[in-house]
């Protein structure tokens, strides 16, 4: 039989798990995808116009929209090495299309990376390729928000493998050059190769133009895959280097003040809405 001392030390043992349990994140409440405003592909405005890619949100019930980091970029177009460009600070306003208030940029991986101590903490690739950034919503727009790709629906999750040569990649570009004609927005294309140590997916013939960066990319199943980072002419014309999202998502969560950040997933499911081959 056991002893009176026993069962109490076994109540408050099982009561402290119960109080140590992790609280769970509470997804926010979306808008309607008919009645939203703010989405992946809406236009966001640091220093230049980009193509927001993904929604996040946190346990602080802060929701965020993603571009790349270059789109706060004070250099020279091809100024895209993360550890040495120049950004705009964190805490910039950042125009956002469909909100009311401004955003702020809450992230920029360019600006971590330099303040961790650049490329003497961090590798050649992550340099070259860590291109993603995030601009917190205003909490009056918050119910303006979902997180559902047009044309595509998803993002279903994150891809964690590597995306082998010829498969396809989905992306919803969004240029202020193309006026918000429909068909222009969806994309196809067709990985050619990953490359930077995985870092970087070389996508062939989805004809992305200026205005288009930060856009997200998906894979066959809906995964967030990539961030569009530069548009490249050599090897290959039509080619469009993204982001690998995995890594670039990792790294953002190994900041304290992001360790907790959630990828949104689509309230729309994932469909194909462009031919794939066979």
């Amino acid at each position: 039989m056991l002893s009176f001392q026993r069962v109490l030390l076994a109540i408050t043992f099982a009561s402290s798990v119960i109080l140590a349990a992790p609280l769970q994140k509470r997804v926010p409440q979306w808008a309607d995808t008919d009645s939203a405003t703010i989405h992946p592909g809406v236009n966001t405005n640091t220093a230049g116009s980009c193509t927001a890619n993904f929604v996040f949100y946190n346990s602080n019930n802060e929701v965020f929209i993603g571009q790349a980091a270059h789109c706060s970029g004070t250099g020279e177009a091809t100024s895209t090495d993360g550890c040495d460009s120049g950004s705009m600070p964190e805490g910039t306003p950042v125009t956002i299309t469909g909100a009311s208030q401004p955003g702020i940029l809450a992230y920029n991986s360019w600006i971590r990376m330099q303040a961790a101590g650049g490329r003497n903490t961090y590798d050649e690739s992550t340099c070259a390729f860590n291109d993603f950034a995030l601009v917190k919503i205003h909490p009056d727009d918050h119910a303006k928000v979902n997180p559902s790709i047009p044309k595509f629906g998803g993002p279903s999750g994150i891809r964690t493998t590597d995306v082998a040569t010829g498969e396809p990649i989905y992306a919803f570009t969004n240029s202020i050059l193309r006026q918000g004609i429909p068909l222009l927005q969806p994309k196809y294309g067709i990985q050619r190769a990953q490359s930077g140590d995985g870092w970087s997916h070389e996508v062939i013939g989805q004809f992305d133009i200026p205005g288009d960066s930060g856009s997200g990319a998906i894979d066959r199943d809906g995964n967030a895959v990539g961030v569009l980072s530069t548009l490249e002419f050599l090897p290959v014309p039509t080619e469009n280097g993204f982001a690998d999202f995995a890594r670039a998502f990792n790294f953002l969560r190994t900041q304290d003040d992001f360790s907790d950040i959630e990828l949104a997933l689509g309230t729309e499911s994932f469909s194909f809405a462009l031919p794939i081959p066979k």
